[in-house]
């Protein structure tokens, strides 16, 4: 398997709601980040299916290597 791409080296701040299904890019080369937009075509990756048990703020990774995924680890910080 490839290597993804880092989209940034934050992470991304996103109000989810309770009962709504969100699409994580595990590839990074979505253009709607955290987001997948279908750019992991041809590649290695699919997307993350994260589901919301409840309304709040979450941290979605954005440099690929969380261990956490889809959520962020703090692993940016070593990249």
């Amino acid at each position: 398997m490839s290597d993804p791409v880092i989209a940034a080296k934050e992470p991304a701040m996103v109000e989810v709601k309770a009962g709504e299904t969100y699409w994580w890019c595990r590839c990074g080369r979505s253009k709607s980040q955290p987001f997948c937009d279908g750019s992991h075509q041809g590649t290695d990756f699919e997307p993350m299916e994260y589901k919301a048990e409840k309304d709040r703020t979450v941290f979605f990774c954005q440099c690929k290597h969380t261990n956490k995924a889809p959520l962020c680890d703090g692993r940016h910080g070593a990249l």
